[in-house]
């Protein structure tokens, strides 16, 4: 090991992509991974499937990283989904679409990745060390010296910091690369969980209707308590990062359409997930609820039709007997609950204001959000090292000569479907095309 090396810290999707770029470019590579073996969070995302990337048009694709999209333009433009597409095919990795544009290895196994980028390591002799946790890199004078790792220092005039986010530490992400970013003088935006279930203050009425999928729901967020929820304010179309509007006006934080999941502590899911960052800032400025329409298809007038028919036709039977035809089963119950009529009660003995405070419940059925799950459950971390000291045309620092930063160390996160892992993917490459 020496000067002419270059070497890159972390094996998972940007480091690997990183490093064979290098080495195919002509480098000398040297790539360090604190774990037993390379890509631990790639065999673990997308449900051990890998969603590789994504469909989408680059414009689109920008606009699901939010403000911070427009930094990705050159590394898109230089290395996007067909070109990754294409590596992957050469060592063997043929692909599928599936709903919203999703891009998963037919084989539906995150390994056969892994498998793929250890053979384009290993054509273009990169130099693989495990079991390496890197302490620091060394400076001097403002230029990268070398690393230290394990102690001993290992020189080299080129580093690439690939060391991945601060969620899923047992795959080696435990926030390695801000710390060591931070102590070269970086900026590190605020660490926050993003892609997380949400932990509500009515624990008891989560946990009753615990396992339970929601589907064709929407789900808005608001800034104040539960009780304070005006639910004509909650909007008719997907507002939020990616949705193609992405400004709400308050207290509306953000609002989408689609499947959610009950849990015993809250409440997770697709569009929770896509949700939890803008709830878990709002979240630092004061209380923020959740509102869900549970039937978004129907309007208020629209839902007491059907209710009264429902009446009308099962007047004999009881309350939660008629609604089996509404809701899931679990939900039955807490939802009468929350509207304080009795399940037990018969039909014909439900009056008008009863059926209308089921209306209103089955249009706004709320919760008060306490707290995200911590930083270590997210799938992905929001925040680190400031785009505005990293020059997006080749990944290097602009405060230190010679090092370079790719993946989600840097302060960039997106929605799920394949986003975070095709920037991890696009940074690596010009990482390693410009060391």
């Amino acid at each position: 090991m020496g000067n002419s090396y270059v070497i890159v810290v972390g094996a998972g999707a940007a480091g690997m992509m990183a490093a064979g770029r290098a080495a195919e470019r002509g480098k000398k590579v040297i790539l360090l991974e604190k774990m037993e073996q390379p890509g631990k969070k790639i065999l673990i995302s997308g449900r051990t499937r890998c969603n590789i990337t994504n469909t989408a048009e680059i414009d689109d694709f920008i606009s699901m990283y939010g403000e911070n999209g427009k930094f990705l333009y050159h590394a898109f433009h230089r290395f996007f989904r067909e070109d990754l597409l294409v590596l992957l095919s050469k060592y063997g990795v043929e692909v599928k679409v599936e709903r919203g544009g999703r891009i998963f290895p037919s084989s539906d196994n995150a390994g056969d990745v892994v498998r793929a980028f250890n053979k384009y390591l290993k054509e273009f002799q990169v130099e693989f060390h495990f079991n390496a946790s890197v302490d620091e890199v060394f400076v001097e004078k403002g230029e990268v010296r070398g690393v230290r790792v394990n102690g001993a220092l290992v020189p080299s005039s080129s580093v690439i910091l690939a060391t991945g986010g601060a969620s899923f530490p047992a795959t080696g992400s435990t926030g390695d690369g801000y710390r060591m970013a931070a102590a070269l003088g970086h900026t590190i935006v605020k660490l926050r969980p993003a892609l997380v279930p949400l932990i509500v203050e009515e624990i008891d009425l989560a946990s009753a209707m615990q396992g339970v999928s929601l589907k064709n729901v929407r789900l808005t967020s608001f800034r104040c308590r539960a009780d304070r929820i005006n639910p004509g304010l909650t909007p008719h179309h997907d507002i939020g990062r990616g949705t193609g509007c992405p400004i709400s006006r308050p207290p509306v934080i953000e609002s989408r359409l689609g499947e959610m999941m009950m849990t015993h502590f809250g409440i997770g899911g697709p569009i929770t997930l896509q949700m939890s960052l803008a709830v878990v800032k709002a979240l630092e400025e004061g209380p923020v609820s959740v509102s869900v329409d549970l039937k978004p298809g129907l309007s208020n007038e629209q839902l007491r039709r059907r209710l009264q028919r429902d009446f009308d036709t099962y007047s004999k039977r009881s309350l939660k007997h008629i609604m089996t035809g509404l809701l899931p089963a679990s939900v039955i119950e807490p939802v009468i609950r929350l509207s304080g009529v009795s399940p037990d009660k018969p039909g014909y003995r439900v009056d008008g204001e009863e059926k209308e405070r089921l209306v209103q419940t089955l249009k706004s059925f709320r919760f008060n959000i306490k707290q995200p799950l911590p930083l270590s459950s997210a799938m992905v971390t929001a925040g680190g090292v400031s785009l505005k000291e990293v020059d997006p045309y080749t990944m290097s620092s602009r405060l230190v000569r010679g090092l370079y930063f790719c993946g989600e160390v840097l302060d960039l996160d997106a929605d799920t479907g394949g986003f975070n892992l095709q920037s991890a993917f696009s940074t690596g490459w010009l990482a390693g095309e410009n060391v």
